[in-house]
């Protein structure tokens, strides 16, 4: 027994140096900078993705990790479980600690997209399709195709996305941030259908929509908002034409020139609303908020008529007369309703 206790005590002593060479070896391990393909390396981390598969993902992007060795630290440090799903970017200079960290918390890269408040479906599918962060999956689909993947109810896209700034995960698709904007959109549309006038001429949500795109397009002041449809909600309801110039371009397409000619606004179109009374068929481009609020809860005014004044304010009109004298005062080449 005596001659077993210090061959004992030294295979202790061995073990613990060994331990030690080992945390200390780890040590190194978790705080040497990493070689990168690039001065910055992007990889995204998919949902369900384990750590193992996530240190894969990570070297196959560039990042000169050892996969089993990453996952073998992170599962020592008891942050293998803790990842989260999402885009990263890494720089030059990082470690495997660093880049663990950078897992566990979470700290992800997002991309960013603005839609415009007054944009029609076909700028916002050209955003989204040329966005370099945007997987484009929404190429070569025809538009009832985009609108079934997004679960969209209806035939035509135009005014059903909400104008706002989207971030997303980098390489996410197109359709999901349109999913959002739909979404968003909806629910702004039922809100203020809720709190709506009880006055207003309009018979559904999607009439309240198109309205407040013709809104959106003929304000140039906010301030005018609220006249600017009440204009148009007087006119629905004695049954006068809208006569915007808005709804005309929008009928033309991609092969209006810029300049409004006497021949487009006699030319009938299901949008000419010189034309065919009541409301286009569609909304022609994307409300923001105040315009959908406008739409349906317009200022009080007994205004049939407004004019551009070339500063981006209006000048309203109870009658055809004056609004004859604020055309010739204001512009003879074309203008407000």
């Amino acid at each position: 027994m005596k001659r077993l206790l210090p061959r004992l005590l030294l295979l202790l002593a061995v073990l613990a140096a060994l331990a030690a060479m080992s945390a200390g070896a780890g040590w190194w391990y978790a705080h040497r900078p990493l070689t990168l393909s690039a001065e910055r390396v992007d990889f995204t981390v998919a949902r369900g993705m384990g750590m193992r598969q996530a240190a894969t993902a990570i070297e196959r992007a560039g990042v000169g990790v050892d996969a089993r060795l990453l996952a073998l630290l992170a599962r020592f440090t008891k942050r293998d479980a803790r990842i989260k799903a999402g885009s990263y970017e890494v720089h030059a200079g990082i470690t495997p600690w660093q880049l663990i960290l950078k897992l566990s918390d979470g700290d992800v890269t997002q991309g960013e997209l603005l839609l415009v408040e007054g944009w029609t479906f076909r700028q916002v599918r050209q955003a989204l399709e040329s966005h370099p962060d945007l997987e484009p999956d929404t190429a070569g689909l025809a538009e009832v195709e985009i609108l079934e993947r997004i679960g969209a109810g209806a035939k035509h896209p135009e005014g059903l996305f909400f104008p706002d700034t989207y971030l997303f995960d980098k390489r996410s698709g197109a359709l999901a941030v349109l999913r959002r904007a739909h979404e968003s959109m909806q629910a702004r549309l039922d809100k203020a259908w809720a709190e709506r006038d009880p006055a207003t001429p309009l018979a559904s949500p999607y009439e309240a929509l198109i309205l407040a795109s013709i809104v959106e397009k003929e304000t140039g002041r906010p301030e005018d908002r609220g006249l600017v449809a009440s204009v148009f909600a007087n006119r629905l309801r004695i049954g006068m034409r809208l006569q915007t110039d808005p709804t005309v371009i929008y009928g033309l397409g991609p092969e209006f020139d810029g300049r409004l000619r006497r021949v487009h606004l006699d030319t009938d179109h299901p949008w000419n609303t010189y034309t065919r009374a009541g409301l286009p068929p569609t909304p022609i481009a994307m409300p923001g908020e105040a315009a959908l609020r406008a739409a349906l809860a317009p200022e009080k005014s007994d205004f049939l008529y407004f004019v551009a004044r070339g500063d981006g304010s209006s000048e309203f009109s109870r009658d055809l007369a004056a609004h004859n004298r604020a055309v010739n005062k204001y512009i003879r080449n074309g203008g407000g309703g």
